[in-house]
C-alpha cells in the first residue's frame, strides 16, 4: 500500500483529475470523487489504465451535502485505513458578466459549492485528522484570492477571496496541533471552468484566447508540480502557488518571441 493516502474532491476532471493522476504517478493512493456515480466510474476506469487499480478508490460526493462528505472520509478510512492528505478542489464558476446578470440559482450554487463545500470538507477532514493524530488539508484558492480584479467575475472571485481568510484562520487555529493546513493557487489553467464562460461568444473567445496563450498553462504542466510540493511540504499555513507576478510579467515580455498555442 502507498505511503500516502490522498482524497481529492471534484477530481473527475480538470485540475482535480490532474492532481489525482499526478499523485498516483508519485506512488500515492487516491480517492476520486465527483457529484455523479457515472463521472466517478469513468475517471476511475481511465486512471486504472495507467495505475494500479488497488491504489484507486471512487466515491460519489456532492460537497454541498455534509453527510456525503462524511461518507467520503469514512469510505476512504475503511478502504485505506488512514487519510494523509485531503484536497478541497471542487468548485464551479459563472459566465463572465456583470453581477446583476448572473442568475440567482447560479449565485446560490457557487456559494454553496465553493464556500460551504470547502468549509464542510475542511470540518470533516480536520475532525478526522485530529482524531487520528496527523494529516494535511489543502484548499484550492484562485482568482479573487489575490491579485487584480477581473471584471465579470464577481461571485466566483468573491468566493475565492473568502477562502484566503478562511485558510489563514485555519492555519492559526491548528498551530498547536499535529495537523497542518495549506492553500493551493494553480494560476490560470486551461480547464472547462476557464473556457466555458466564453461558450457562444466566438469574438470574445478569440480575444481572450491570445491572453490565455501567454499566461495560462495546461493541467498536465501544473498538477505534477503542485503534487510534489504538497508531498514535500511540512509547514502549516503554506501557500503553494504555481504562478507569480514575476512569472506573468516575464511571459508578457517574452510573448513577441515565444509563440504558445494551448488549444491546438
Amino acid at each position: 500500500m502507498s505511503a500516502y493516502i490522498v482524497v481529492i474532491t471534484g477530481s473527475t476532471r480538470g485540475i482535480g483529475y490532474g492532481l489525482a493522476d499526478s499523485f498516483l504517478d508519485l506512488g500515492c493512493a487516491v480517492t476520486i470523487s465527483g457529484r455523479t456515480q457515472e463521472t466517478v466510474d469513468r475517471a476511475v476506469a481511465e486512471l486504472s489504465t495507467k495505475h494500479a487499480a488497488e491504489r484507486i478508490l471512487g466515491c460519489r460526493c456532492d460537497v454541498t451535502d455534509l453527510e456525503q462528505i462524511q461518507s467520503l472520509w469514512d469510505a476512504t478510512k475503511a478502504h485505506f485505513a488512514k487519510v494523509d492528505i485531503w484536497v478541497n478542489n471542487a468548485g464551479i464558476g459563472h459566465k463572465q458578466v456583470s453581477f446583476w446578470e448572473i442568475p440567482i440559482e447560479r449565485i446560490d450554487a457557487i456559494v454553496k459549492t465553493n464556500v460551504l463545500g470547502t468549509m464542510y470538507g475542511s470540518k470533516v477532514a480536520l475532525l478526522g485528522m485530529l482524531e487520528q493524530g496527523f494529516g494535511a488539508l489543502y484548499n484550492m484558492e484562485g482568482l479573487g484570492s489575490g491579485g487584480p480584479k477581473v471584471e465579470g467575475t464577481s461571485v466566483y472571485a468573491t468566493s475565492k477571496a473568502g477562502l484566503r481568510y478562511f485558510d489563514e484562520m485555519l492555519a492559526q487555529e491548528l498551530s498547536d496541533t499535529p495537523v497542518i493546513v495549506g492553500s493551493l493557487n494553480p494560476g490560470m489553467v486551461v480547464t472547462e471552468l476557464v473556457t466555458s464562460p466564453y461558450d457562444g461568444k466566438p469574438e470574445e473567445w478569440e480575444r481572450v484566447k491570445r491572453i490565455f496563450n501567454i499566461i495560462a498553462d495546461r493541467v498536465e504542466t501544473v498538477t505534477p508540480w503542485l503534487a510534489r510540493r504538497i508531498l514535500d511540504n511540512t509547514k502549516n499555513g503554506a501557500r503553494i502557488s504555481w504562478s507569480s507576478t514575476w512569472k506573468v510579467m516575464g511571459r508578457f515580455l517574452a510573448a513577441p518571441f515565444r509563440k504558445r498555442d494551448l488549444f491546438e
